[in-house]
């Protein structure tokens, strides 16, 4: 998959057009995939490459000082796409400009005169441009005028409800792990490279693989029975801990993983760690020694619970 950064200008790629969609695209859940799904086709159709359109920041985190969490980072959004079979990534910096352009601009400069979008597809309930203006009914009519085709992908709906961001936000947040996959669709993993950490670990015989997380992401703070794939077949099992270690007075949040049975060298190796059970909430303890008594039971019933699901 191609990531291309800004409005793509002689994009060679794009010479012929493509078929787009735009959105938030966090999570990249059932309903997500069932709008790539449509645009995959479409793509096949015509020739053309897939472009799934989305921004950085959200729009929600330039407008509000409190936004919602993200279900995943960047770093993973273009993972899951790239494994869904996109061909190209438009990531657009949302910004004061982009804020303040009109809904009839960003359908004639950015999909019209920079992407020569052939067939749009959105969702449902997609609102863009100044003020949230422009709707469906926007770009349907200046589609027509252009050659652009739009199509309203309906809601995708599990057991009689919408599949939503905010429904699976909700889940991880109450560390409830398997509802939120269900909705997903697949695995929740977060992915990044193991970097060096403080190694206190070590000390207390529970070396860990770090690794930095968004401050502002959606799992639950705490301790996680986990799966780590990247680093041979079968994945990898162990106990993690997600936060901000308040024991040693940590300021970043950060996935620090035990691997069971592992003693290899991996710095710098990219991992992708399985949540797979959610087991306590992260607490301070006021020394070593009982963080220590607690890891082990962390440790002992994380080894029960995946030797369960094995």
């Amino acid at each position: 998959m191609k990531l291309i950064r800004g409005i793509p200008k002689n994009d060679s790629s794009l010479a012929k057009g493509c078929v787009a969609t735009i959105g938030n695209f966090d999570g990249l859940h059932l309903g997500h995939q069932q709008i790539i799904d449509r645009l995959k086709g479409k793509a096949k159709a015509l020739d053309l490459p897939s472009t799934v359109i989305s921004f950085e920041p959200l729009p929600a985190e330039f407008f509000m000082p409190e936004p919602p969490a993200r279900i995943y980072p960047m770093r993973d959004k273009i993972r899951l796409l790239d494994e869904l079979g996109v061909d190209n990534y438009l990531c657009l910096k949302f910004d004061q400009s982009l804020a303040n352009m009109s809904p009839e601009a960003f359908v004639q400069n950015i999909l019209l005169d920079a992407l020569h979008v052939k067939y749009l597809a959105v969702g449902d309930d997609f609102r863009f441009g100044r003020g949230r203006a422009g709707d469906f009914k926007l770009l349907d009519s200046m589609g027509k005028k252009a050659g652009m085709e739009v199509s309203d992908t309906p809601t995708y709906e599990l057991d009689g409800q919408r599949v939503s961001s905010t429904r699976i936000r909700h889940h991880l947040e109450k560390g409830e792990i398997s509802a939120a996959s269900r909705l997903l669709g697949h695995k929740y993993q977060l992915s990044g490279r193991v970097r060096h950490g403080d190694k206190r670990g070590r000390t207390i015989g529970f070396p860990t693989l770090n690794m930095r997380v968004l401050n502002h992401i959606a799992p639950a703070r705490g301790v996680y029975a986990v799966r780590v794939h990247g680093l041979g077949e079968p994945a990898l099992k162990g106990v993690a801990n997600l936060g901000a270690r308040p024991t040693v007075k940590g300021a970043e949040n950060r996935l620090e993983t035990h691997l069971f049975d592992f003693d290899q060298d991996v710095y710098g190796r990219y991992i992708c760690v399985e949540l797979v059970s959610f087991l306590r909430r992260e607490q301070r303890f006021d020394d070593f020694e009982q963080l220590k008594k607690q890891i082990e039971k962390d440790a002992e019933q994380a080894r029960r619970l995946l030797m369960n699901e094995a």
